[in-house]
């Protein structure tokens, strides 16, 4: 089942941390460079030993993946978790004194470090560009301070009067330095961005290999949903409507036999009520095939039924502007549906919250509830949910420990 991460601090936290990423940035780069320099003379001390070649390649590239490795954890001060990275990012693969381990294979450690030993190698200089420009803001923020403090106290800095014209000049030439300083740490950390993807990313390969994958495990996922979705359905009729149209079988054939006028009448008020109750269950059956006022409704209709019928308070908040696609429809629907129906039934919960809203081009459905929590990823229903959103390239997120509360997070493509 996949799970998506949490969610992330906002665009605003993001950017007021890009100056404390680049002033990292540029110790990380004057230690790369560093690293470069005594990785090359260690390459060359080396040149005549072929086992020594060997052990220095071993040595250099370990270092390189580390150091790359490091950088991916601070571009993420910046906002660039989503960079793809391979799987040494936390040197899972190494052992100690950065040798493979016996059972990881050494050719792709190679193949990846020389992909880390590329990146560190272009990275250092745009590392030292971001200080240039942190250094650049410094001046200037510092030049301005010093101006304004000399004119507060009635003196003039370098022989400069506190005039209008004076005044106006420097304020624009000021806020244009300003913003062209803001624009290029904007700009190295794109760069940054950039560059961390185009070297340590998947190649075009790798990406068509993991997607033909996803949606290899997603069709099976399909069929195995599919397929449980049947068992359940046909689990219901036997145990439900089956057993009331024998009943009702049974009192019409008893009332065919009978031979008071008060014995038939009773009969026959017995038979009406079951062959009410079997009509109830197969309505019922059918709202948990496909619920039709989704189509005619919509999805805040259908979730309203939800909460109606259940058997705990369920508070919906449906913040969504414009009605989604169909599809996300359903899939929203059927998490919304699952979640109340586990809460209701195994975590003893007094309150469900459900919430609909928009997060940039993904509908976010998330249900909490205060019960005791314990809810097994791996079951029927939820392991269901997860194969019905990933199918839609959805994200399937569930926290439940031990004495709750249990959250479901379902993320929805809605472009």
């Amino acid at each position: 089942m996949a799970l998506a991460d949490p969610p992330g601090p906002g665009a605003a936290g993001r950017a007021a941390r890009v100056p404390l990423a680049l002033l990292l940035g540029t110790g990380t780069a004057v230690a790369e460079l560093i690293y470069l320099v005594l990785a090359g003379i260690v390459a060359l001390g080396c040149v005549t030993s072929a086992r020594g070649r060997r052990a220095a390649t071993r040595l250099i590239l370990a270092g390189a993946q580390r150091l790359a490795a490091l950088e991916v954890r601070r571009l993420r001060l910046m906002g660039a978790a989503a960079i793809p990275v391979p799987g040494w990012e936390n040197a899972s693969a190494l052992g100690s004194h950065g040798r493979p381990r016996r059972e990881a294979s050494v050719e792709p450690q190679r193949y990846e470090g020389r992909r880390a030993l590329a990146y560190v190698a272009a990275r250092w200089p745009v590392g030292v560009l971001g200080g240039i420009v942190l250094l650049l803001l410094v001046l200037g923020l510092g030049t301005g301070a010093q101006l304004a403090w000399g004119w507060a106290l009635g003196e003039n800095y370098d022989g400069i009067p506190p005039t209008p014209p004076i005044l106006l000049y420097l304020g624009v030439a000021g806020i244009v330095l300003l913003f062209l300083d803001v624009t290029g740490m904007f700009g190295v950390a794109a760069l940054e961005r950039a560059l961390a993807r185009r070297l340590l990313g998947p190649s075009t390969t790798e990406l068509l290999e993991r997607r033909i994958a996803e949606l290899a495990e997603s069709r099976a996922g399909i069929v195995a949903a599919v397929d449980q979705e049947r068992r359940r359905i046909e689990r219901d009729l036997h145990d439900g409507l089956q057993q009331r149209l024998v009943a009702l079988a049974m009192l019409i054939g008893r009332a065919r036999r009978g031979r008071s006028p008060e014995l038939l009448d009773a009969l026959l008020l017995q038979a009406h009520e079951a062959a009410r109750e079997a009509i109830g269950d197969l309505r019922e059956v059918a709202w948990r095939v496909y619920p039709t006022g989704l189509d005619s409704s919509g999805l805040r209709d259908a979730l309203a039924t939800v909460a109606e019928h259940a058997a705990v308070p369920v508070e919906v908040r449906y913040d969504l502007a414009e009605r989604p696609a169909p599809t996300i429809e359903t899939a929203a629907y059927f998490v919304v549906c699952e979640a109340v129906t586990n809460a209701a039934k195994h975590a003893n919960a007094r309150l469900i919250t459900v919430h609909l809203a928009r997060r940039e081009t993904m509908i976010v459905v998330r249900v909490h509830d205060d019960g005791q929590g314990g809810a097994d990823p791996a079951g029927s229903g939820l392991s269901g949910l997860a194969r019905r959103v990933a199918a839609l390239d959805g994200r399937f997120h569930l926290q439940s420990p031990a004495g709750g509360p249990t959250t479901v997070v379902a993320e929805l493509p809605c472009e």
